[in-house]
């Protein structure tokens, strides 16, 4: 039941930040945004990994790596 509540929580991060972004809310170039999406993408992998479930683990893996290096973009930039 807890990974359950874990795994709604990381999946609304990342709905959050997208949803902000399309009603023009958040910059996808935006720190928050960014965060967001990494949070909720490690949040996912990690409960996919958990229950072996290969194609989440792909997709969220591959979701938090893309965040990570934005995060690091946006750092490098300031």
């Amino acid at each position: 039941m807890a990974e359950q509540i874990i795994s709604l929580i990381g999946a609304a991060m990342i709905l959050a930040a997208y949803g902000a972004q399309q009603f023009q809310k958040l910059s996808p170039n935006s720190l928050l945004y960014i965060v967001l999406n990494l949070l909720g993408s490690i949040i996912l992998a990690v409960v996919a990994y958990r229950i072996w479930q290969t194609g989440l683990i792909l997709v969220e893996g591959s979701w938090a790596l893309i965040s990570g290096f934005s995060l690091i973009r946006y750092f490098q930039k300031e």
